[in-house]
């Protein structure tokens, strides 16, 4: 442990593995995002901790079993000229989840849905979204710690990368969160993103790479754009307020 505090190699691989794991939880706040905005406030806090505790939980578990973990890379089995591996089947799985919940929420979302009309109980609401966010939490965290294996060989270096990052999509979530309550084309936006990245993660599991860099530079363009807009309507109806 001493070697690696005065190891600047150490640090430097601290520093970049961090970064990218932040990149990488973006995803998963995203998600946690959207997924929170249809139950009350005070269930959407809890369910955000939970999903965040569960989404660290995940991510070191993973680390602590790095022999069976890069056994998922290994192919189970081939289908048109192409190998599966059971990480590739999850990949593929967790995408199609993201993408066919997304679309169920954009559905939700024009067709003006606020879920009153549904029978299902605050409860049942609540444990149906910790379910989801399980499901999603899975997915993210194998992609996460497989490509920290990858740029990292010390297991200490990348448990600290994972709680660090881990502690910044906390602090974030809540903002973001309210946010997405709040303004409901960021919304539909977040939305879109969900369906990106879930061609992303469907398209890695089927050996097609599309470079996570293209689609984060995507995602921060067109956030950049809503953050603008939103400014403007504010200042708009600023500007309106006096002489109303």
């Amino acid at each position: 442990m001493m070697h690696l505090l005065t190891s600047p190699e150490a640090w430097a691989a601290l520093l970049t593995l961090t970064s990218l794991e932040i990149v990488l939880g973006i995803d998963n706040v995203i998600f946690l995002s959207v997924i929170v905005s249809r139950i009350p406030e005070k269930q959407a806090h809890r369910a955000r901790q939970i999903g965040l505790a569960l989404a660290l939980v995940f991510r070191i578990v993973l680390l602590s079993v790095l022999v069976w973990l890069i056994g998922l890379t290994a192919p189970v089995f081939s289908l048109a000229a192409y190998d599966f591996s059971w990480r590739d089947l999850i990949l593929i799985g967790g995408g199609l989840f993201l993408i066919a919940k997304a679309t169920h929420e954009i559905h939700a979302e024009v067709e003006a849905d606020d879920g009153e009309g549904k029978k299902d109980s605050a409860g049942s609401a609540f444990f149906w979204v910790i379910v989801q966010i399980v499901v999603i939490d899975i997915v993210f965290s194998l992609d996460s710690i497989i490509t920290a294996i990858g740029m990292a060989q010390d297991l200490e270096i990348m448990v600290a990368a994972v709680v660090i990052a881990c502690l910044i999509m906390y602090i974030s979530s809540g903002p973001v969160a309210r946010f997405v309550a709040e303004h409901p084309t960021t919304k539909m936006l977040a939305l879109a993103f969900l369906v990106l990245i879930g061609v992303a993660l469907v398209a890695d599991g089927f050996k097609f790479h599309i470079p996570r860099g293209y689609i984060y530079f995507a995602i921060a363009f067109s956030a950049a754009v809503e953050f603008f807009n939103v400014l403007a309507k504010r200042n708009r109806k600023k500007a309106k307020t006096p002489s109303a």
